[in-house]
């Protein structure tokens, strides 16, 4: 028989680190999203 517990302060610290990875991943894709495309973007012309 297999005996587990988890307590709600371990339960607490997964769900933490969870949203903390997503809330980083998120972040780290925005940053790179903007880096990626804004090589592609349009640059307005220049006026001589």
């Amino acid at each position: 028989m297999d005996l587990a517990y988890l307590d709600a302060g371990s339960g607490s610290l997964i769900v933490q680190a969870v949203i903390g990875g997503a809330a980083g991943v998120a972040v780290a894709a925005k940053l790179y999203w903007r880096r990626l495309f804004g090589r592609f973007r349009r640059q307005p012309a220049e006026k001589d």
